[in-house]
């Protein structure tokens, strides 16, 4: 994301690099391993106070981005998250902020929207099916239910549903899909976290049986939200990719510093030209991953014709490219590479695990087919 930033964005990502350095080391996420929770509360609420929750909140309602570009700054935040494979749930938080800012209602989005952006409400977006295929129609049906909806589904691979406040529910009804916002402890809902291959991140399977949905919950119109849900997707790709991107440059930082110090046959490894040119080819691999993640961000921001496609064709290439980046980098460690007390192999858990969450880099591929045959016809 180094691409046009301005100075107060520059500024603005030095500062959230020197927090997360001072609060929250990768020391400090290896801590919350264990953690069921897996949050460090301390550097949630200072990161309220640096303004990480509160970039798509408008302003009259307690919000404000540094630049004026919410999506851009968010993901300068993504990125310095995905430096330290920092925890929690800031990053689905703004994806929700982004959907209620966009389609909640005046009384909705009062009610909720300032304790967002304050830190005082955590909360998360669930849509996915068993299989993270994106379907188009989500897995969890909202039936009419008197003035309400009756919601009855699985929901999967939902971030942070263990410790969330709050739930925005993609559905499916006979007119077409709809969201509702819901407290985590709505009679009907219950959370099963998932056991991850990402130690740092938390998943669960959310269930609803007969959980009621009163007007109050309904974000948007019942039967209208393809085009939120549709946002909301884009955002949480383009913070993806952010993310992604700042912990493969991370992972092959630490690869470049340790061929410097690994000595081998009288010389440092990395003055072998052989892993010289890996490590350039990933460089510039990682260069352009930047640099579509930076040009989707804006794509998205602007709405410019392409925001649907840069979004996707940073997944593809940011999620396919960085897994092979950061498991190249083990085997230029060597065996050191994948041992439990080297930091290396938690990159590779974050990469590996974003490259198939919100759609694996194939999935993708095949939605940019279907949208250039839908220009086309």
């Amino acid at each position: 994301m180094a691409f046009g930033l301005s100075d107060d964005q520059e500024l603005f990502r030095t500062t959230c690099r020197r927090a997360l350095t001072e609060r929250a080391p990768v020391e400090r996420v290896r801590e919350l391993i264990g953690d069921p929770v897996g949050v460090d509360r301390a550097t949630w609420a200072a990161g309220a106070d640096l303004g990480w929750y509160a970039m798509f909140v408008p302003e009259e309602l307690g919000g404000g981005s540094v630049s004026g570009e919410a999506l851009v700054d968010a993901a300068i935040v993504a990125e310095e998250f995905g430096r330290m494979v920092h925890p929690g749930p800031a990053l689905t938080t703004n994806v929700v902020a982004a959907g209620l800012a966009r389609a909640a209602s005046a009384e909705l989005a009062e009610r909720v929207l300032p304790g967002i952006a304050a830190g005082e409400l955590i909360a998360t977006w669930a849509f996915a099916g068993p299989d993270d295929a994106l379907p188009t129609t989500p897995p969890v049906t909202a039936t009419r239910d008197g003035a309400g909806y009756r919601l009855d589904g699985v929901a999967s691979y939902v971030p942070d549903a263990a410790v969330a406040d709050l739930l925005l529910v993609s559905t499916g009804t006979d007119a077409g899909p709809a969201q509702f916002l819901l407290p985590r402890d709505t009679p009907g809902l219950e959370v099963e976290p998932l056991e991850t291959l990402d130690l740092a991140r938390r998943l669960a399977t959310v269930r609803f049986t007969g959980v009621q949905a009163g007007p109050g919950t309904v974000v948007g119109t019942p039967g209208d939200a393809a085009a939120d849900v549709e946002h909301q997707l884009r955002v949480a790709l383009v913070l993806q990719c952010a993310e992604t991107t700042g912990a493969t440059a991370r992972g092959l930082e630490m690869t470049v510093q340790y061929a410097k110090d690994r000595v081998a046959f009288g010389r440092p490894i990395g003055s072998y030209q052989a892993l010289k040119h890996r490590m350039a080819d990933h460089r510039m691999w990682l260069e352009g991953s930047a640099a579509i993640t930076a040009h989707a961000a804006r794509s998205v921001q602007e709405r410019r014709p392409d925001a649907a496609i840069a979004p996707r064709v940073a997944k593809a290439h940011v999620g396919r490219r960085s897994t092979a980046t950061l498991h190249d980098c083990i085997q230029l460690h060597g065996g050191i590479g994948m041992t439990w007390e080297y930091d290396l192999h938690l990159y590779f858990r974050r990469v590996i695990s974003n490259e198939v969450l919100l759609g694996s880099p194939e999935l993708h591929q095949r939605a940019l087919v279907d949208i250039a045959e839908g220009a086309a016809a």
